[in-house]
Order: structure tokens, then C-alpha cells, then sequence
């Protein structure tokens, strides 16, 4: 049975605060409220180059390039476009699929898939909805339980650890853009 060496979760890029300037635009430059800030394009653009930098290693140990790529599908109610585009850089850059099966409100669905997965993988999700994959993936509740919603710049990685088949939770800043904090999301936030 295969079995993720290590998944990393990402929150959504940055995102407009409802139909108030500065707005969010698709990939065409047509203003959306469900798509990414610039701010957050640029951010989708960096975290390509984090996961599958042109030269060099990566700038973390902890990171890995992803073999498979989730993220949070627009259905459930919801029709933000933001964890889709955010991780479509990365996955166009390594030409691989995004896996969008799953919607926000299905966060054991897609853990359960990732571990399944073969290699490392990579999720894009909304970040309320974050700690319950965590939660799924650990089998305990020792990540933090709330992701703060000013926070769009932290990597959550899993490591499979290959003595006792259990997941190890560590946090990696991205470092990506200014104002990114190094500081990990605390467990009481």
C-alpha cells in the first residue's frame, strides 16, 4: 500500500476583503472576488520556486518537491477559486494534475487521500479548515487548532516516520514576501 513520505499544507494566497479595493483578478486579469490579491499571484509565483526552485536546493531541508498536488475544490457552497490558484504554479511548473476532488468540508476525504499517495504531496487549502486535515493526518489533535486568518505564509509538513508509520508535524516559513513571519502559528492562536 503506498503511503506519503511527507505532505505539506499551504493556506490560499492572499485574498480581497469582499467587493472593496484592492480586488482579486484571475489568471486573464479580470476582476473576481473569489480569485487572488496580486499580492497573492506573487505569492503563488514564490511558492513555486520554493517547492521547485530553477537552481540550487531548496531553501529548507524540511521541504521536498511534490510528486502530487490537492487543493480545495469551488463545490460545498463555496466558489472561491483562491487554493486552486494558489498551488497551480507549482503544479504547472513540475507539470503535474491538481487533484481538486475535494471540497472544504471534506478535510478526512482528502487527507486520507494524500497519505495514500505515493512520494510527497502538496495541499492548497481554505485555512479555517486546515487544522481538521492535521487532525486527520496525526491522528491527534497536537497541530494548532486554529490557522489565524492574517497568516498566509506557513508550510505545515508531515513526515512519515518509517519505525512507527505515524506522521510527525513540523512548521516551515515561507519567507516569500515582506511581512512574512518566522515565527510558527502557535497552538494557541
Amino acid at each position: 500500500m503506498a503511503r506519503a513520505q511527507k505532505i505539506m499544507v499551504i493556506r490560499h494566497g492572499e485574498k480581497p476583503q469582499g467587493a472593496v479595493p484592492p480586488y482579486g483578478v484571475t489568471t486573464d486579469g479580470v476582476q473576481d472576488v473569489n480569485s487572488l490579491l496580486v499580492t497573492g499571484w506573487t505569492r503563488a509565483g514564490a511558492l513555486a520556486v520554493l517547492f521547485a526552485p530553477s537552481r540550487g536546493s531548496l531553501q529548507s531541508q524540511e521541504l521536498a518537491q511534490p510528486q502530487a498536488v490537492f487543493a480545495a475544490s469551488e463545490d460545498a457552497g463555496t466558489s472561491s477559486k483562491r487554493p486552486f490558484e494558489t498551488v497551480s504554479v507549482v503544479a504547472q511548473k513540475l507539470s503535474l494534475d491538481i487533484n481538486a476532488t475535494y471540497a472544504v468540508g471534506q478535510e478526512t476525504q482528502v487527507a486520507t487521500a494524500a497519505t495514500s499517495c505515493d512520494g510527497v504531496v502538496l495541499i492548497g487549502w481554505e485555512h479555517k479548515h486546515i487544522p481538521l486535515i492535521a487532525n486527520a493526518i496525526l491522528g491527534d489533535t497536537s497541530a494548532p487548532q486554529k490557522w489565524p486568518g492574517e497568516r498566509f505564509d506557513m508550510v505545515w509538513v508531515f513526515d512519515l516516520d518509517a519505525t512507527s508509520g505515524a506522521y510527525r508535524f513540523s512548521q516551515v516559513p515561507e519567507l516569500l514576501l515582506p511581512g512574512d513571519s518566522a515565527e510558527p502559528i502557535p497552538s494557541v492562536a
